[in-house]
C-alpha cells in the first residue's frame, strides 16, 4: 500500500525553518513539537510571526 504524503503549506515550512534557525530542529525532529518547552515553543512561535511579517510585506 502506498502512503500519500501531501506537499506542507507555507505556515508549515516557516515552522520548520524557525526551529532550524532557533537551533530547534533536532529536538522537534526527536521528540515532536508537543516535546517542546513553553520557552522554545514561544521561540519558534515568535520566529514564525517575524517571517509572516516579512511575507505580507512583500
Amino acid at each position: 500500500m502506498s502512503v500519500r504524503l501531501e506537499k506542507p503549506t507555507a505556515r508549515e515550512r516557516n515552522k520548520y525553518r524557525a526551529a532550524r534557525e532557533a537551533g530547534l530542529l533536532d529536538r522537534v525532529l526527536e521528540v515532536g513539537w508537543a516535546g517542546l518547552s513553553a520557552k522554545e515553543s514561544g521561540r519558534i512561535g515568535g520566529l514564525t510571526a517575524h517571517m509572516d511579517r516579512e511575507e505580507d510585506r512583500g
